[in-house]
């Protein structure tokens, strides 16, 4: 659920909308922050009444046992929550408000919009059938820590009870889907099975439950089987015959990009300065190449052309990489490397008391990214983090050869840092301790993707990697992926790019192993507008860092910086900079 809460862009400064303090109390505007925060506490209880599902994936279990059935009367609900809510915002006067509050109301308003634009325009509910998959939800109930496995599991009793109705209004959504999220939905839902039959049948043989009740619990899970089995059933024998393309076109796409990314910048904007940034990378990487040329191809003839020179120089450099069987125990190993080199640097704060836990990639998760975080909601601060990695078992030799080459020796270091420490992981313990919650509940995708991509190079500018040009260039190969991935979902959803000049960007321009290309290829093609917020964050981000820096002077301090940009919550950063700006004398004692 939370994909489609990401706020939308407010063209309007936060700072010019209520002046500084002493012109608001020259002009007698009333204080209306005691009011909008009461506002608050009570929108947000009305919101997880709506959206429970997501409710329980931020940490608030109180509405654990309700699956809500995906029918028109839900939506409607959801559509007349939306309408009252922002009327409701029209009785705050925004001049009342504290900076901070000031960007809760447009993260709230813009969530709003957001969720009107997803019923009334893009109606993916018709043609996403992969929106339809009951098994992360119930995963996350046997595997939370949040209070006893007897009341979880009877919560997961109640809640399975809307199975069978959940798919069959699923069934009634779709219209024409795209036969890409018609595969990804089979393949989803039939690999969350083992979520009913393995993964359940292990924690009632934990519990002291009697037998009545075991069997009551084992025959519910049994039709809900049956429903997801017979949903993708469905799927499969559905006549098809004017499926819609998965390509967004250009009016949804730019929408979306304004209601997920929040840029200062837009969809245009953003892509040609994915452009420029493109020709940028080649360059350096070019003088990378060349000085390492003799090193890797001894006596071997410089290749005329540029690209195949980097090319040539990095495939060698990929062999070096770990074996299959290893792939994820190396991640393990390197998380306190990580820590102690972030330490040492004096670079952020890292909370020992917030457990991070690498995991096989669960498989109702396969099939859209090879690594990525599962992180506790704001409600529960205290829960694991989950580093999911995408399994190697059952590959081919040539195809996990390939795999490997692409996250080889350097590349995979920097994939850590991404996707846990300093990147992701880090972010979002920061971003629960955030004392706004709506920040924390409405996180921005570009902001919390675009941290991410910024500690890469953050921690390569400090000397991880002892600065080896073998590491930068390997750097650039990883920093060309971002940027390229805002060419290629700009250009597939808007200019119809082929499948074959997207492999030729892929692989040939950004360097990328024929598996990974694949990989991403399939991922453009069930997603929309996502791989555009790890260029358009990184930008903002590193850019707002050098202003700053710049600003500051002599009184810079980089660990400072971060841990005051993070402490504003996952907020789209063109709110952050106006708050980290307004606050200056605090931040630089």
């Amino acid at each position: 659920m939370k994909k489609i809460f990401f706020a939308s862009v407010i063209c309007i400064s936060i700072t010019s909308c209520g002046g500084d303090k002493k012109t608001t109390e020259s002009k007698n505007v009333v204080n209306m922050n005691p009011q909008f925060d009461s506002y608050k506490i009570n929108f947000i209880e009305q919101l997880w009444k709506i959206y429970p599902g997501w409710a329980s994936s931020q940490g608030y279990h109180k509405y654990d046992s309700i699956l809500v059935v995906p029918n028109e009367a839900s939506r409607s609900k959801e559509l007349n929550f939306a309408k009252a809510n922002l009327d409701s915002l029209k009785t705050f006067d925004i001049n009342g408000l504290s900076d901070n509050n000031k960007t809760d109301y447009y993260m709230i308003e813009n969530q709003l919009k957001s969720a009107e634009w997803a019923i009334n325009e893009q109606k993916s509910f018709e043609w996403n059938p992969s929106e339809y998959n009951v098994s992360g939800a119930f995963a996350e109930i046997l595997n939370g820590n949040y209070d006893s496995l007897d009341v979880r599991l009877r919560n997961f009793y109640l809640k399975m009870a809307n199975i069978p109705a959940y798919y069959e209004a699923a069934k009634k959504n779709i219209k024409n889907p795209t036969l890409e999220h018609t595969q990804l939905a089979i393949e989803q839902n039939l690999g969350g099975i083992s979520v009913f039959e393995t993964d359940l049948h292990e924690a009632l043989n934990k519990v002291k439950f009697g037998e009545h009740e075991k069997q009551s619990i084992e025959a519910t899970a049994k039709q809900a089987v049956i429903a997801i089995k017979g949903f993708t059933d469905w799927l499969k024998k559905t006549d098809n015959k004017t499926p819609r393309s998965f390509r967004l076109g250009k009016e949804l796409y730019s929408k979306k990009f304004e209601f997920d990314i929040q840029s200062g910048y837009t969809v245009d904007q953003i892509y040609e300065k994915a452009i420029t940034h493109k020709k940028e990378l080649h360059e350096n990487m070019f003088v990378l190449a060349d000085k390492l040329w003799t090193k890797y191809m001894n006596s071997a003839s410089k290749p005329t052309d540029s690209l195949q020179l980097i090319r040539q120089v990095i495939d060698k450099i990929s062999l070096n990489h770990v074996k299959p069987e290893e792939f994820q125990t190396t991640i393990e190993k390197q998380m306190p490397v990580l820590i102690d080199f972030i330490k040492q640097k004096k670079l952020i704060y890292i909370d020992p008391s917030k457990p991070l836990v690498v995991r096989k990639e669960p498989e109702y998760m396969a099939g859209v990214a090879g690594a990525s975080i599962s992180a506790p909601g704001p409600y529960d601060k205290n829960g694991n983090t989950y580093y999911n990695v995408g399994s190697l078992a059952g590959w081919d030799k040539e195809k996990a050869e390939s795999y490997l080459r692409e996250y080889n020796h350097y590349i995979l270091q920097i994939l850590n840092i991404h996707e846990a420490i300093p990147g992701h992981y880090t972010q979002l313990v920061y971003s629960n301790q955030s004392p706004s919650l709506i920040k924390s509940l409405f996180g921005n995708n570009a902001m919390i993707e675009g941290w991410a991509v910024y500690t890469e190079r953050m921690m390569l500018e400090n000397g991880y990697g002892n600065n080896e040009d073998e590491m930068w260039l390997m750097y650039y190969k990883w920093n060309l992926r971002s940027t390229c991935n805002t060419i290629l979902d700009y250009s597939v959803h808007t200019k119809n790019m082929s499948k074959e000049d997207a492999m030729n960007l892929l692989m040939n321009e950004a360097f990328q192993q024929k598996t990974e290309a694949e990989g991403k290829w399939r991922r453009v093609s069930v997603t929309q507008v996502q791989l555009c917020c790890y260029f358009t964050g990184y930008t903002e981000i590193y850019d707002f860092r050098e202003e700053f820096k710049k600003q500051e002077g002599d009184k810079f301090n980089l660990k400072q910086f971060h841990e005051k940009f993070l402490s504003y919550g996952s907020g789209p950063v063109k709110y952050i900079k106006e708050l980290m700006v307004a606050d200056t004398k605090q931040f630089s004692k």
